[in-house]
């Protein structure tokens, strides 16, 4: 199987470009549950200890249906499918110019919730539009087991959040365990309690946010991922969801840029534009790099041959 590596912001992506399961007809969101209800093992063995690590995200590089599209991508972690990945997006747009599949400028991507313009701006740098964003519910509150009560926002962003500022500890990457217990009760709470994203879907990203770091920014966030590992970079739908918020609240105009920090000091550009029927379309910008160009094998008398699975 020929994979393509790249980190964006820090986070990985690893992209299959060939020797992925066959998936059949039907729309892609059809295609992705079948990936995931059929092909589990394939979606652990390439991003699973011993190929990979559980903050990997994997990108199934399709043929598009849209003759406009440059591809059509199934995107997944060791938990499931992601409907949208913002950090994959940009490295799967970085890794198709690698490959000489594509030139710098405005591309059109098919993903499972909906098409995506990509403007790859130059070779290792992109700025995703995802698609609309919004708030669910304002001000959620929760009640965590020997903690107390905490106050969050549900929103959409390609994937459902609970973001709050109640954060247990400084966002730190010292911090980073306390971090991830405090997120992990958050999400189990969230799920006990019924409190659910548009018709009862799951919300298994948890962000935390607060002031930043640098002067140069205006945020900064730690983001919870569904498998339990964080996000290395400022996360795209977890910004998308921020700038829903922030545009609900009056916070921010469209097109001013806000600078986000993710919990290792990286950075993402936003800006937001509204559309004809008033809703929030995001514009994520960052920075890609390829990492590896590597051939996976999965022999047959391997004991890990569908990943390291606890």
């Amino acid at each position: 199987m020929r994979v393509i590596d790249s980190h964006t912001a820090g986070e990985p992506t690893r992209v299959i470009l060939s020797g992925g399961p066959e998936l059949g007809s039907g729309s892609l969101a059809d295609r992705a549950a079948r990936l995931w209800r059929d092909h589990s093992d394939f979606c652990a063995s390439v991003l699973l200890e011993p190929r990979g690590h559980d903050a990997m995200v994997g990108a199934l590089l399709l043929p598009p249906q849209d003759r406009d599209c440059v591809a059509a991508v199934i995107y997944f972690n060791p938990a499931g499918t992601l409907g949208m990945c913002g950090h994959a997006t940009i490295g799967t747009l970085v890794t198709m110019y690698h490959l000489g599949r594509i030139d710098l400028g405005l591309h059109r991507l098919e993903t499972p919730v909906g098409v995506v313009e990509v403007d790859l701006i130059s070779p290792n740098r992109a700025v995703v539009e995802n698609v609309a964003s919004y708030r669910q519910f304002k001000s959620v509150s929760l009640q965590l087991p020997g903690q107390g009560g905490i106050i969050g926002d549900v929103a959409w962003g390609g994937n459902w959040f609970f973001l709050t500022p109640d954060c247990p500890v400084a966002l730190e990457a010292a911090n980073i365990a306390a971090l991830t217990t405090a997120a992990l009760a958050i999400r189990d709470a969230l799920w006990t309690g019924g409190i659910t994203g548009a018709r009862g879907a799951r919300i298994d990203h948890v962000e935390f946010i607060s002031a930043p770091q640098s002067p140069q920014s205006h945020g900064r966030n730690f983001v919870l991922c569904p498998g339990g590992a964080y996000d290395r970079s400022p996360c795209g739908t977890g910004c998308s969801a921020k700038l829903a918020c922030l545009a609900e609240d009056g916070l921010l105009e469209p097109g001013t840029a806000w600078i986000q920090e993710s919990i290792i000091g990286s950075t993402y550009t936003l800006r937001y534009r509204r559309n004809g029927a008033g809703q929030v379309i995001p514009q994520i910008e960052g920075a890609a790099h390829v990492t590896a160009d590597t051939t996976l094998i999965f022999a047959e008398n391997d004991p890990y041959r569908s990943g390291i699975q606890l």
